[in-house]
């Protein structure tokens, strides 16, 4: 049953999928919405979503995603309402442009969906002198990868600036009548037996403090600590939280001026990609791969559980990322910007995501809990070079659809809690993540080249 529009309605996290899906919730006519999050300060500092940027790309090997990443962009450039959030840089993708490039599969059918939605596009192929000179500036030293890629400019994407995009988006729902409320972290979900064995209704959710808040439907979006946080639902086989090395270079006001009209660059051969510079002369690279998990066992836990580790769960230490992942983003960026592989990383972090098997997105009811909804699964791509902060206008769209029962029944069932995987991340394959426990932490000693 839909929720009325007096009804209360809960949102677990102040992140991508929450803060949009409470905007679009409110816009539709809904009174009575509040959204809780473990953080003091919003938005919280070790969440995906709080980042200085995140790519926004229609390139996706699913066509439901490019033509969504359309819409999203078409929303970005509202000025009015996002202000100099969005940067369309463009996105130079390395691999997939030829005409049968079996050896990436995912951007060949990412650069033939670009191209049936109408997306400008720019070929190249390896000592490609004319994308030199016509996507990067020629002061800016480019290094070996131009000698042996190919692949193609996305001219209509670009990046974000993701903490301030959530920020406005945050504005929003307040002036609106919505509530965000920060330091309020949700430890379970308050439950009452149905009418059957079979079923159980969520009435609420249960609070660290001891106390509990009812409401007619709760939404899960509490991004890589959902599985985690909601033990009880058993959620590992569709929502792994792992974590994804990212590391930022400061430059000198003039090495920012030389590089600032570079493209994104995203390298699906390698996993690596790189922003131009931010607004404070800041250069964020990364890698997207398998990433790493860090297991932990609860006391009712038939396995253990991939769960964060964060400034806000370790302190300081919660920054570290492999020793092996930093050697791997200098390499890279040796390859791509040699002069910049010669100055220290400035910062280090985790960005930790909630992944499913398929790469989808896992937004609907949890069967057959009519009080329950799940809105996670980002991928990474919700913001990022994989799938969600790019989606931030719009994605609190297909969650409201999912309460409201207009879903398309295809793409409900892509979505749905309880499908079947079928399919595979073109991206990782079967590639799993490393344990982090396993993994030799980096020192500041290895920060610098």
């Amino acid at each position: 049953m839909v929720p009325k529009h007096s009804e209360s309605i809960i949102i677990v996290g102040a992140g991508c999928f929450g803060i949009s899906t409470a905007y679009h919730l409110l816009q539709r006519g809904y009174t009575n919405v509040t959204v809780l999050d473990r953080s003091e300060k919003l938005p919280a500092p070790d969440a995906a979503s709080t980042d200085i940027n995140k790519i926004v790309r229609t390139s996706y090997s699913d066509v439901f995603y490019t033509q969504l990443a359309r819409d999203a962009i078409q929303e970005w450039n509202k000025s009015d309402e996002w202000g100099d959030c969005y940067r369309g840089s463009g996105v130079l993708v390395i691999g997939g442009a030829d005409d049968d490039d079996s050896e990436q599969p995912y951007s060949s059918k990412a650069y033939a969906n670009d191209v049936a939605a109408g997306v400008r596009t720019l070929r190249f192929s390896s000592r490609d002198a004319a994308v030199r000179a016509a996507v990067f500036p020629p002061d800016v030293q480019i290094g070996p990868w131009l000698e042996r890629a190919s692949g193609y400019v996305n001219l209509d994407s670009g990046w974000a600036l993701a903490a301030r995009g959530v920020e406005k988006l945050m504005a929003r729902v307040l002036a609106l009548g919505g509530r965000v409320i920060g330091g309020k972290a949700v430890t379970g979900l308050v439950r009452e037996d149905g009418t059957t064995t079979t079923t159980t209704t969520t009435t609420g959710v249960r609070l660290a403090d001891g106390s509990s808040m009812s409401a007619r439907l709760v939404v899960i979006a509490s991004g890589s600590w959902t599985a985690s946080t909601f033990r009880e639902l058993d959620l590992c086989g569709n929502c792994l939280s792992t974590g994804q090395t990212v590391a930022t270079i400061q430059l000198t006001p003039d090495e920012a001026t030389r590089y600032k009209d570079v493209p994104v660059v995203l390298d699906f051969y390698t996993n690596f990609y790189i922003f131009p510079p931010n607004d404070d002369n800041v250069v964020k690279l990364a890698l997207h791969g398998p990433g790493v998990a860090h297991y932990t066992t609860g006391d009712t836990d038939k396995q253990p559980v991939s769960t964060p580790r964060t400034i806000s769960s370790h302190g300081e230490d919660g920054l570290r990322v492999p020793r092996s992942a930093v050697r791997r983003l200098r390499s890279s960026l040796r390859d791509v910007y040699p002069e910049l592989a010669e100055k220290p990383f400035a910062t280090t972090r985790l960005c930790w995501y909630t992944d499913s098997p398929d790469s989808d997105w896992t937004i609907g009811y949890y069967p057959p809990d009519s009080g329950l909804l799940l809105a996670t699964s980002g991928s990474g791509h919700a913001y990022k070079a994989r799938k969600i902060l790019g989606f931030l206008p719009v994605i609190g769209r297909i969650v409201a659809d999912a309460i409201e029962g207009t879903l398309d029944p295809a793409i409900a069932q892509k979505f749905a809690v309880d499908r079947k995987h079928t399919t595979l991340d073109l991206l990782r394959g079967t590639l799993k993540p490393v344990d982090l426990a396993t993994e030799q932490l980096c020192t500041p000693e290895d920060l610098i080249p």
